[in-house]
């Protein structure tokens, strides 16, 4: 099977590297970005947030760079969190971070972070293709881990060894924060299948669409990053509406890309790749079929998707067949909570259809019960590599390409 060259990635993205080093213009660092002005949640206000524990995790955060990610699942206003101590490779950043945070520790990297022992947990708001190094050093030196989305960006390699990594330290969190898994329809699906509401899945799709004005600079990104991949490589929005849904995965993809329409636009950047909209068609364990897209043109910003079961399905709200809806009132009947919980005092909501939160506090209550978080390493990484192979296909005009299966 035909694979992106990690040698030729690295070495052409080492040539525009110095630029991607450099802190963001005023006007782009400006700009709202889409996706975090998406506030807007529901939740169970009957019943007021409980704590479990009066413990407070040691907590660590890394990174603070065009979206400012690293405080915006409020940690660092947790009541079940200690701030101990911020980093980011840039020391303004560093210190706007520290300073927002109200933290007065701050390391210049994650590298002398991880090597502070008071520290129990990072969250690693970091580069996409450093999301797996990352997480394995945190791991290495003893520490719960969570990083943004996705799991691993362009080296396959990664999957493996950060999977290994997370076996070899069975007792340490490992958490993906992706955002589609506490949107609020994502949520109640998930509940829903897990009562057998709608049967198995027939179909489902996921949109991650994330507009880019044609002419426009792109987002900058450290070591240029966003510019050296392709639209599959970030398919976690999209992929998570089967995947967070069910807990299972696809077996094999058939995807097709489509380009800048002007030919004299269609640059292969530093892997090769020229498509601005990748689609794949997805077989699902269950036998089912998922269509997955990541589009970067022109309408609405969307983290998105539905799904149709064999009694039932979920587009925003439930409809099903007279056995799909005898379901539905029995698993409501039965105590199945398909709103989302109260959060604790301090910790809002956020953006990205008011996820933010909910991963931050889900990623510490999972550090207190010693459980899975929502997101863990097999979730992330069914989520993450159909996107690698779904591009690879692209590459081969739709061949079909089976993918690795991780449980």
């Amino acid at each position: 099977m035909t694979q992106v060259s990690r040698r030729s990635f690295l070495a052409a993205s080492a040539a525009v590297a110095a630029s991607g080093n450099s802190l963001l213009g005023a006007a782009q660092a400006a700009e709202a970005i889409p996706g975090f002005d998406q506030t807007k949640t529901d939740y169970d206000r009957t019943k007021k947030w409980q704590p479990f524990s009066d413990r407070k995790v040691r907590v660590g955060i890394v990174g603070h760079g065009l979206c400012q990610f690293g405080l915006a699942f409020d940690l660092q206003n947790h009541p079940n969190v200690e701030l101990v101590a911020v980093s980011d490779l840039f020391p303004d950043r560093c210190a706007e971070m520290a300073r927002k945070a109200k933290c007065e520790k701050t390391y210049p990297s994650l590298e002398e972070m991880v090597k502070d022992d008071s520290i129990e947990a990072i969250y690693c708001a970091t580069d996409a293709p450093g999301h797996a190094k990352h997480a394995i050093l945190c791991l290495e030196h003893g520490k719960h881990v969570a990083t943004a989305v996705p799991a691993f960006r362009g080296e396959i390699e990664d999957a493996d060894r950060l999977l290994e990594c997370c076996r070899k330290n069975k007792g340490l969190v490992y958490a993906m924060f992706e955002t589609s898994a506490f949107h609020d329809d994502l949520y109640a699906m998930e509940k829903l299948f897990a009562a057998d509401v709608f049967g198995r899945i027939v179909y489902s799709e996921g949109e991650y669409c994330h507009p880019h004005s044609v002419g426009a600079p792109s987002l900058g990104s450290y070591k240029d990053w966003r510019k050296n991949g392709c639209p599959m490589w970030y398919p976690t929005h999209a992929t998570a509406y089967y995947v967070s849904v069910t807990h299972k995965s696809f077996v094999d993809v058939s995807c097709q890309g489509t380009p800048y329409f002007d030919e004299s636009r269609r640059v292969p950047n530093a892997i090769g790749n020229i498509f601005k909209s990748e689609v794949g068609l997805f077989r699902t364990a269950e036998g089912g079929m998922s269509r997955m897209i990541v589009c970067y043109s022109q309408g609405e910003y969307l983290e998105a998707g539905r799904i149709r079961g064999e009694y039932g399905g979920f587009n925003k709200t439930f409809a099903g067949d007279a056995t799909g809806k005898k379901r539905y009132d029995e698993a409501i009947r039965n105590g199945v909570q398909i709103k989302k919980y109260a959060l604790p005092p301090g910790v809002q909501p956020g953006g990205h259809g008011g996820s933010h939160g909910y991963l931050g506090d889900d990623f510490v209550d999972a550090i207190l019960r010693g459980r899975k978080p929502a997101v863990d390493v097999i979730d992330a990484l069914n989520m993450t590599v159909p996107g690698y192979y779904a591009h690879l296909s692209a590459m081969k005009d739709g061949e079909t390409l089976k993918i690795p299966q991780y449980a």
